[in-house]
């Protein structure tokens, strides 16, 4: 099969209303590429690296598996045309849309999701994905949030103002008496829930057990003196057997709610606690490291999908992130 044949096997591209979007994922990415590197032929590229195709022939990608597998070219946009740019102008900027049937992800997963969405295009240069349009029955796939913000009002009888959150510093302490005075002070004061800082997770210096029975029984105090209720998030943030099990320890001590680090952690990590029926207290997302994916404005994955739409779809009922991360992207 020669180079001609191969690329005409079938159109890699389509209309957009020529998709249906309840069998695709359409992904959209910005794209900065030599002025020489025309963005229509960068587009067919991504499409095919990232479902059917490889850099070179292969004999079984037949037009029946590029029928049912291969991603569809759905725009292509220069931003500005580069008729409009001046002629020394020795870059393009491209807005690209992919349609990747689901038929190619299996179950729904973020794992599959990532490695088909931004995989090997993490190595191709100025590429970054912008955003993602789910088919709702993909969607349907996730549980979601036992509690959203809804549930956590209510559980803390907060009903039409902001929810007041206060981290315990300093940031990794011992013994765990000192986090647990503190504790008592900011719930006293009104705070309604308090967070371990996400450098501390289960250290010998400092255990999840000792720090959920010292600080419960601060925050019972302080709830008992001021008539409301206060979340303590404990961290569990570990390896992931580690973590289901931490969980299970701080619940059966008392504890009202849970912390898990996301990102380093992993989003199917803390799908499996959300999605576990045992576990009936929310939890909260932090997002530390998550710059890594989303800073760059040329590269990686934009913040509104690291932070936003995977973390809803991984079950986090509240989410903690440093102010202007969204903004960065």
């Amino acid at each position: 099969m020669g180079e001609k044949d191969y690329e005409l096997l079938t159109t890699m591209e389509a209309l957009p209303e020529g998709v249906d979007p309840e069998e695709n994922i359409i992904a959209t990415y910005y794209s900065i590429q030599p002025s020489w590197l025309d963005g229509y032929t960068l587009a067919i590229a991504l499409a095919l690296e990232q479902s059917t195709g490889t850099w070179t022939p292969v004999p079984k990608e037949t037009p029946e598996v590029r029928k049912l597998h291969a991603a569809r070219v759905t725009a292509v946009f220069e931003i500005p045309p580069h008729q409009w740019q001046l002629p020394k102008t020795e870059e393009r900027h491209w807005i690209i849309k992919i349609a990747y049937p689901i038929r190619n992800l299996g179950d729904p997963n973020l794992p599959v999701l990532l490695s088909t969405v931004v995989g090997n295009l993490s190595a191709a240069g100025k590429i970054k994905l912008l955003d993602l349009q789910f088919p709702k029955k993909w969607v349907q796939g996730f549980k979601g949030p036992k509690y959203g913000i809804q549930g956590v009002r209510k559980i803390l009888g907060v009903k039409d103002r902001p929810i007041l959150n206060n981290m315990i510093k300093p940031c990794v302490y011992s013994p765990c008496e000192i986090g647990a005075d503190l504790a008592y002070e900011a719930a006293a004061g009104g705070v309604d829930f308090i967070k371990d800082d996400e450098l501390l997770a289960d250290m010998e210096l400092n255990r999840v057990e000792d720090r959920v029975t010292k600080f419960m029984e601060a925050i019972d105090k302080a709830d008992q003196e001021k008539g409301e209720k206060t979340l303590y998030t404990v961290n569990i943030t570990d390896r992931p057997k580690k973590t289901l099990e931490l969980a299970e320890k701080a619940i059966d001590l008392g504890a009202n709610a849970l912390m898990v680090n996301i990102i380093t952690t992993g989003y199917e990590t803390f799908r499996d606690l959300a999605e576990d029926p045992s576990i009936k207290v929310p939890i909260l997302a932090h997002s530390d490291y998550a710059a890594v994916h989303y800073a760059s404005p040329h590269y990686g994955v934009d913040a509104r999908l690291i932070l936003g739409k995977f973390c809803r779809l991984a079950g986090a009922d509240m989410e903690v992130y440093l102010a202007g991360h969204p903004c960065q992207s």
